[in-house]
């Protein structure tokens, strides 16, 4: 039976002064499996080698360049492509580098848990481990996972995906994805939360996130409620907790092994932020240059920063959010709150609100990387968090697109100092995008937008931390100019660390990434960013009844792709 929440969420004056906490006890409660493996006629097995030859790197020190062995164009010339063709990869140089992987598309899992499309995903990882790609990413959703009831877990697509990888050589990045995907169900890639989180919310709204104008957001349950229990008895903070527990149970037979990075969803598309402006807006929201709203008009939330500002003795400070923010579509300057001279985002209660409102979200983080570093140690698979990558207000004093999602991040202040200290912390990766975006590009639309300058704020924060780092393309840019603007903004990060840690992970696989010479950019790309010594991939599938040749050449797999990989 559902536990009604609480009308008047009381919060000691104690909670917004602090950002750690002792964790809190759970009472375990045994996990349910319920993965039922199909048996699938073995008829025969497919082993596949290909070894290349390292070829003398053009450069003395075994650096990447941009431009090294490139035309100036961009495109490879006929002679190049025709031996790429015919040897099926193009030599390897020998040279440090970054390894790549490559996120499954959305609807790798169906929405009853099971793999898609099988055969079709064995061909593609098998082109992407002859291309020289690392790994791939595999986005697990609670929404499919946990999806009926409380605590019943269903992990056999997922367990099939991790399998073939193996099989084809690859490493997996798990993302666990504690957020809704897609805009509603008439959305082909769309997975809500679990069906018995949203009839919870359907009883008590303010679990949801709310804005001023009382629109609720649906992506992600409300944080003001972590610690509360709201959900069956259990607090949101609770249920993601077991789910980790869970996942680590079933795959642990992979951790460390096969499955080497799990990425922990902290908030809308994953992302350590709040949903001030919807995750389906934000491929574009630079073009009209949205400031976001602030969501703290939930119950929860309203509860929080009511305590916060009667423990300073300014209670009037805590019945919302700021006056005079403006609109999502207005222009900054003529808002009382964000303008560059004299807004009310310098003053003291300016400070004390945002102080509050990424204070909250800081704690939010600390929490589930509290509770991920206990449930995954001794696994050997390493942890990540997603920062958002919100730059069309970053030449602005006040930065308000950020502001609004989280990020106390100004002219005045660093907001991500203390998220990568967080993350330093409890041993964590950073995860952030925009790593194909160039000003110049986004500044023909957008004048006071700069993709590079937080993306080189963030990569210094991580630096200085000393945290590894963990590269996204922010949309599937497979053009010459977005690959080598991706091995610029590594190598910034990279430069003068005596070890630098650093991968990427391409934004997502399609069916036009197998098109010929999309195909042919991209493998230039992985050997650019990848260690390139005497590549050697073993591949070895179970093969299918009609089971076809495997292809190993550049032209196999593009030709071959269009009809046949998975997307």
């Amino acid at each position: 039976m559902a536990i009604a929440s609480p009308s008047a969420p009381s919060f000691s004056a104690s909670f917004c002064r602090t950002r750690t906490e002792t964790p809190s006890t759970f009472t375990r409660i045994p996990s349910i499996f319920t993965h039922r493996a199909k048996p699938r006629p073995l008829t025969r097995r497919l082993a596949l080698s290909a070894r290349f030859n390292k070829s003398t790197s053009s450069d003395a020190g075994g650096s990447v360049s941009p431009d090294n062995g490139e035309p100036e164009n961009g495109e490879p010339d006929d002679s190049e492509l025709q031996y790429e063709l015919f040897h099926g990869l193009s030599p390897q140089r020998c040279r440090k580098g970054s390894p790549v992987f490559v996120t499954l598309p959305l609807d790798t899992v169906g929405p009853l848990g099971l793999l898609r499309r099988p055969r079709a995903m064995v061909q593609s990882l098998k082109a992407l481990a002859a291309a020289g790609v690392e790994g791939v990413v595999m986005e697990v959703w609670w929404g499919l996972v946990e999806r009926d009831q409380p605590m019943l877990y269903n992990w056999e697509g997922y367990l099939e995906i991790v399998a073939l990888a193996r099989r084809c050589g690859l490493k997996v990045r798990a993302v666990l994805a504690f957020h809704q995907c897609g805009t509603g169900p008439e959305d082909p890639h769309w997975i809500p939360l679990p069906l018995w989180v949203l009839d919870e919310i359907d009883k008590d709204p303010d679990l949801a996130y709310s804005d001023r104008f009382g629109r609720r957001n649906m992506e992600y349950v409300s944080l003001g409620c972590d610690m509360l229990p709201v959900l069956l008895g259990r607090s949101p903070l609770q249920a993601y907790a077991d789910f980790m527990r869970n996942f680590r149970d079933t795959f642990r037979p992979f951790l460390g092994v096969v499955i080497t990075r799990i990425q922990v969803g902290m908030g809308p598309a994953g992302e350590l932020r709040y949903p001030s402006c919807p995750t389906q807006k934000l491929t574009w929201a630079w073009r009209s240059r949205e400031l976001g709203e602030f969501q703290c008009y939930d119950k929860y939330m309203l509860a929080s920063l009511n305590a916060c500002a009667r423990a300073i003795g300014m209670p009037e400070w805590g019945n919302g959010g700021p006056i005079g923010a403006g609109n999502l579509m207005q222009n900054l300057e003529q808002t009382d709150f964000f303008k560059s001279h004299h807004g009310s985002w310098t003053t003291p209660y300016g400070n004390f609100f945002l102080e509050w409102y990424s204070g909250m979200l800081l704690l939010h983080g600390e929490r589930i990387c509290r509770e991920a570093e206990t449930i995954f140690r001794g696994t050997e698979a390493s942890t990540s968090v997603k920062v958002a990558g919100i730059h069309w207000h970053y030449r602005t004093q006040s930065h308000p697109s950020e502001i609004t999602a989280g990020y106390y991040n100004t002219r005045l202040r660093d907001g991500y100092l203390p998220i990568a200290r967080m993350l330093a912390k409890f041993g964590f990766t950073l995860c952030c995008s925009c790593f194909e975006l160039q000003d110049l590009e986004e500044q023909r639309m957008n004048p006071v937008g700069s993709p590079e300058g937080l993306l080189r704020q963030l990569l210094s924060a991580a630096r200085v931390c000393d945290i590894p780092l963990e590269g996204e393309t922010s949309t599937t840019s497979l053009d010459h100019q977005s690959f080598q603007q991706v091995v610029r903004m590594s190598k910034f990060y990279s430069y003068g660390l005596e070890k630098p840690s650093f991968s990427f992970n391409f934004v997502r696989m399609d069916k036009k990434m197998f098109e010929y010479h999309n195909w042919i950019r991209f493998n230039r790309f992985v050997r650019q960013m990848s260690d390139a010594n005497a590549f050697r991939a073993k591949l070895e599938v179970d093969a299918m009844p009609d089971t076809r040749r495997s292809p190993t050449s550049i032209s196999d797999v593009a030709k071959f792709g269009m009809g046949s990989t998975y997307c």
